[in-house]
């Protein structure tokens, strides 16, 4: 096994560094080959490799301390591996320059864990912002496409003055969603997106990102460690433990895999009821 301290530099083999979209169902929207990530002589990923198909939504589960979060941040071109690429729509996203980064940044959303809106804007303002950032489209337009986009996640017009400090758990979740497709990405990064909801908010928001996928052909990539959420929405799961992905695939795959966190995970007593209540949703699946 290498030397933690003794980690070689990163390498990538090319780029084609003009920040264009690359689609082809052929090439993983998201390819992470030979990953590290170091804090210190602190080993988080080591020889981590992973792809993200198109169309599909892949979920990371692990336990604490995995770089679940981390990886994320990687994917989104907000931390860069010690070694190791990671390619989105077929860019190296560390070797690529800001501009170009930013024009990748175009194709894809963001919904953070606990919303990251604006407390000072509005709802309409808020979702407004990543289009009047393009400085491309006049405001009348930017109007228009706000509306539709609260249309898309469950919020009427009427919603569009108010504050942050005036929403719901659940209306701030459709609020920040709507603002992550402001510019129709084709791909979505969730970070836990049921956190601090009840259990009716939670199923309503797990059916409006299943309808969205749908409607709108998105990739999606979620980390999230609630099992009915997981279980409801993934096309397949990547799991994380011992720096690597060491389990990935459908739930059935997943399940198959003897490994002490998976037994724990999925197969302790929430996971038990987890899959207890998906079996009675589907039973046609059984």
């Amino acid at each position: 096994m290498a030397n933690p301290a003794l980690v070689p530099e990163r390498s990538c083999g090319g780029s084609r560094g003009d920040g264009e979209l690359t689609l082809d169902g052929s090439v993983p929207i998201v390819e992470i080959t030979g990953l590290w990530t170091k804090y210190g002589r602190t080993v988080v990923h080591q020889d981590l490799n992973l792809e993200i198909r198109q169309g599909e939504i892949l979920s990371i589960v692990g336990g604490s301390g995995t770089g679940k979060t981390t990886l994320l941040r990687q994917m989104l071109g907000l931390e860069t591996p010690a070694r190791g690429c990671v390619r989105v729509f077929g860019e190296d996203i560390s070797e690529i320059d800001a501009t170009q980064l930013q024009q990748l940044r175009n194709h894809w959303g963001m919904l953070f864990q606990q919303g990251a809106l604006y407390s000072a804007l509005t709802v309409l303002e808020n979702i407004a912002q990543p289009m009047r950032e393009l400085h491309a489209l006049p405001e009348d337009l930017i109007v228009d496409a706000v509306l539709l986009k609260m249309n898309m996640v469950g919020l009427g017009p009427e919603h569009a003055n108010k504050m942050p400090s005036d929403l719901s758990g659940g209306m701030v979740k459709r609020v920040a969603l709507a603002r992550a497709l402001a510019l129709e990405p084709k791909l979505l990064f969730l970070d836990e997106p049921t956190a601090g909801l009840d259990p009716d908010l939670s199923e309503a928001f797990v059916s409006l990102i299943k309808s969205l996928h749908r409607e709108l052909g998105l990739t999606v990539v979620m980390v999230t460690h609630d099992l009915d959420t997981l279980f409801a929405l993934s096309t397949r799961i990547a799991v994380l433990a011992e720096k690597h992905v060491i389990a990935l695939g459908t739930l059935e795959e997943v399940l198959q895999v003897d490994h002490p966190f998976v037994h724990e995970f999925f197969l302790g007593d929430r996971g038990r009821r987890a899959l207890e209540a998906l079996n009675e949703k589907n039973p046609q699946e059984q």
